[in-house]
């Protein structure tokens, strides 16, 4: 478990309702209305927006967050120095059937085992990535869906509130139930939003972008296997690959 992004969501929600408690009791601020027009209203909304499967899939996809990364950047320069080692030693074919830690590396060594050239080998696996990409751009559309959805859902509710307010303003008992539609359901619109579903989507596009680093220096590797490099010439590459990409992800923060 990602004990950051665990102890980050749930301190967080603690914090909010924390201060709901102390402020005078949960109660006051649970309004089933507003709960129905924000979450089932915005998740309405953005399953209409998005195909079914992309719907069901970015749940899944959401509940990576609380797991580690599965990426190790040093793993893959260490076990790609074996495999160029055994390679340069034993030949290409020796490579075939070797543990590799994941089977987009599993299929890369395939195509290096079956002869693929170098040029049709990138091109391949240059295309798993970009359907790689795709996909994980769809989820964290549908995740982004909620964080533009939710505080508008929250204007409507607003708006229900007061018109409701509005047209009962002779009736003093109405007023106090009308007010907490209108202000709960911007409030649920905002905490959905920014201390559920953003950090959420910014964890996944954190997860997305090691993919993508982990991916291009497996084909960084397989290229310097197949044209026979040393060993040590491929793990300096792939270590500048690294940094590069490391530096380009600081700056973009």
């Amino acid at each position: 478990m990602d004990i950051a992004a665990a102890i980050g969501l749930i301190g967080a929600i603690v914090m909010v309702v924390g201060s709901m408690i102390y402020a005078g009791g949960v109660a006051p601020f649970v309004d089933i209305p507003s709960l129905v027009i924000v979450v089932a209203g915005t998740a309405f909304i953005v399953l209409a927006m998005k195909p079914l499967p992309v719907f069901l899939g970015h749940f899944k996809a959401m509940m990576k967050v609380f797991k580690p990364s599965r990426f190790d950047m040093n793993e893959v320069i260490s076990t790609m120095v074996e495999l160029s080692n055994l390679a340069r030693k034993d030949g290409i074919m020796a490579l075939e059937g070797r543990a590799v830690p994941d089977p987009f590396f599993e299929k890369g060594l395939q195509l290096l085992v079956d002869g693929t050239d170098e040029a049709k080998l990138v091109k391949q696996l240059k295309y798993e990535i970009k359907a790689m990409k795709a996909r994980h751009e769809a989820y964290q559309g549908a995740v982004k869906a909620w964080i533009d959805i939710g505080p508008a859902m929250g204007m409507v509710g607003t708006l229900i509130g007061l018109v409701l307010m509005l047209g009962n303003m002779s009736d003093p008992k109405s007023i106090g139930p009308a007010m907490a539609v209108a202000l709960l359901t911007t409030l649920y619109g905002a905490l959905i939003a920014n201390v559920i579903f953003a950090p959420i989507l910014n964890k996944l596009e954190g997860y997305s972008t090691d993919e993508v680093t982990y991916r291009e220096l497996v084909i960084e590797g397989l290229r310097g296997i197949a044209r026979g490099e040393s060993a040590r010439m491929i793990e300096d590459q792939m270590v500048c690959a690294l940094d590069r990409k490391q530096q380009m992800k600081r700056k973009a923060a």
